[in-house]
């Protein structure tokens, strides 16, 4: 496992929390535009970890 790999995986990971984080700030607000970023950050992580994923396949 490379170490680029896991600093994909590992910003992906917090990518994920944070827009965790918006999403459930937007709903208790009601900010829709929060929301949305929230769950833009989660898809962010999401490909950051599946690019980490396919950098182990690789090395």
């Amino acid at each position: 496992m490379g170490k680029d790999s896991k600093k994909d995986k590992s910003e992906g990971a917090m990518d994920k929390v944070k827009g965790r984080a918006k999403e459930a700030a937007g709903s208790l607000t009601g900010d829709e535009d929060t929301k949305s970023k929230g769950r833009k950050d989660q898809d962010k992580g999401t490909l950051k970890e599946k690019k980490g994923a396919a950098k182990d396949l690789l090395d």
